[in-house]
C-alpha cells in the first residue's frame, strides 16, 4: 500500500503561509475545488473526493491520530461517475458526514503542500511526504520538519486529526 509522511495545522497567516510555499514550488499553485464524503467504516477512514461531476476518487486510509509528522498508508482508485458510486457506498455503509474545501496544491520535491480554505472551520495547512520505494519514515519525517520550518509552522500549530473529526466535534 502506498505511504506518505502527513502534518496537518492551524495556517494562522494564510497568507504568509501561501507566499512563502509559493516561493518554493516546484510548480505554479493549483486550486482545486474539492468535496470529501466520508463513510462509515469501523477500520480507518474511507471518503469519496469529488474534484469534478465525471472525475472523483475513493480513498481508503489509515493514519494515527496523533499531532506531529505521522505515517498515512493509503490505496486510491479512480472514478468517472462519483454521484452513482456515493450512492451504493452510502446504501452500504452510511454517510459520516461532508468536507467543503478549496485545497491550493503547490510541489516541493516529494512533497505536496496543501493550503486549504475548509467551510465551516477555516484555514488549514497540510504536508504529504510521498514515499518512495526503500525510504524510510524517519526520513520522510525530516523532509516534513523542513518544510514546517520554512513554511514558519509551529509545532503548537499542529493537529491530530482529520477535518472530518473537527467538523463532527463542533
Amino acid at each position: 500500500m502506498p505511504a506518505n509522511i502527513e502534518i496537518k495545522a492551524h495556517a494562522r497567516n494564510f497568507s504568509e503561509i501561501k507566499s512563502h510555499a509559493e516561493k518554493i514550488s516546484d510548480t505554479p499553485v493549483e486550486a482545486i475545488p474539492q468535496q470529501d464524503t466520508f463513510f462509515n467504516v469501523e477500520h480507518g477512514r474511507l471518503k469519496l473526493r469529488v474534484l469534478a461531476p465525471d472525475r472523483g476518487q475513493l480513498i481508503y486510509y489509515e493514519r494515527a491520530d496523533q499531532d506531529g509528522p505521522k505515517r498515512s498508508d493509503y490505496h486510491i482508485a479512480e472514478t468517472h461517475d462519483p454521484e452513482s458510486l456515493k450512492r451504493v457506498l452510502e446504501l452500504a455503509y452510511g454517510i459520516r458526514g461532508l468536507v467543503k474545501k478549496t485545497r491550493f496544491l503547490y510541489l516541493v520535491g516529494q512533497t505536496r503542500v496543501h493550503l486549504d480554505d475548509v467551510e465551516g472551520l477555516g484555514h488549514f495547512m497540510e504536508l504529504e511526504v510521498v514515499m518512495r520505494e526503500g525510504q524510510s519514515d524517519a526520513e520522510g519525517q525530516a523532509i516534513a520538519e523542513s518544510l514546517m520550518a520554512s513554511l514558519g509552522v509551529e509545532r503548537g500549530d499542529l493537529l491530530e486529526g482529520a477535518y472530518m473529526d473537527m467538523i463532527e466535534s463542533s
